[in-house]
């Protein structure tokens, strides 16, 4: 099967893919962004690289009108409107700076606000904590278990809600974008069916591991990647079911703040190319 190399269009991040998958729709492995993938080109040549188009650009602009067409009359702005405006600008404004003096009676005790992205746990999962005792880096004491997969990293409690396998790798991160938490591995698998039904082990003191981003917003919500070696890791790849590919993972890293991802995923992976 045939295969060419592709940028995109917001990152700029080199991605490989088969042919078939010219005019398609993914996601990047790296900024998450939704790209169509570019036709194949004619002749696979090194020096050029095609660029994939963001899905969903900015909105056409309207034509103007044809010159033959009569311009319609313009309707002036009633004064009375004009003056419960102002007024209605004026009452705000006088609300906003007398805002203290106006609600200091009402005796009512402020509310405590709600935190917003509270993450939601699967049934039977307990909150992941930074005191886990799920975090070693001695492979030889792991056992995974088959409770839907719960972090901690960097910090940052991981429920993962988007989970991809495909020709960069596996990542498991939440929904939004950019993710509060997350965790890609480059195993760059050729092709991907070679990880079907089997197991991926790296020990702490392996050499050439895979690159190792972990992905998590700072006290600041920014944005922030994070790559790791030394880690220890060992993914237990099922066969397809459906479109999804089963597995289970064990991950803890030696950053500062000693993340770790346990237990069972369900992944998103590339369908076979229909015959």
């Amino acid at each position: 099967m045939s295969e060419f190399k592709f940028a995109c269009p917001v990152c700029g991040q080199h991605i490989q893919v088969e042919s078939w998958r010219s005019n398609t729709v993914m996601e990047c492995p790296t900024c998450f962004q939704k790209i169509t993938v570019p036709q194949a080109p004619a002749a696979n040549d090194p020096k050029f690289i095609l660029a994939g188009t963001k899905v969903g650009g900015e909105r056409p602009v309207p034509l103007a009108a044809d010159a033959g067409e009569e311009a319609a009359p313009e309707k002036q702005f009633p004064i009375a409107v004009f003056v419960v405006v102002l007024l209605l600008c004026v009452v705000v404004v006088a609300v906003f700076v007398f805002r203290g003096k106006i609600f200091k009676s009402t005796g009512q005790a402020a509310t405590a606000p709600v935190e917003k992205n509270t993450p939601v746990l699967p049934p039977g999962v307990a909150m992941p904590s930074a005191d886990s005792t799920n975090w070693t880096l001695d492979l030889d004491k792991v056992t995974i278990p088959d409770s839907p997969a719960v972090g901690y990293i960097h910090g940052k409690v991981l429920i993962p809600e988007r989970m991809i396998l495909n020709s960069d790798g596996l990542t498991i991160r939440t929904a939004a974008y950019p993710p509060e938490a997350g965790v890609t591995i480059y195993l760059r698998p050729k092709p991907v069916e070679s990880l079907y039904g089997k197991s991926v082990v790296i020990k702490a003191n392996a050499t050439n591991a895979p690159v190792l981003n972990l992905r998590f917003k700072d006290a600041q919500g920014i944005p922030v990647t994070q790559s790791q070696t030394g880690y220890a890791l060992r993914i237990e790849f099922g066969k397809p079911d459906g479109d999804r590919l089963p597995g289970k993972i064990y991950l803890c890293t030696p950053d500062e703040m000693k993340s770790w991802l346990v237990g069972a995923f369900n992944a998103e992976y590339p369908k076979p190319r229909p015959q």
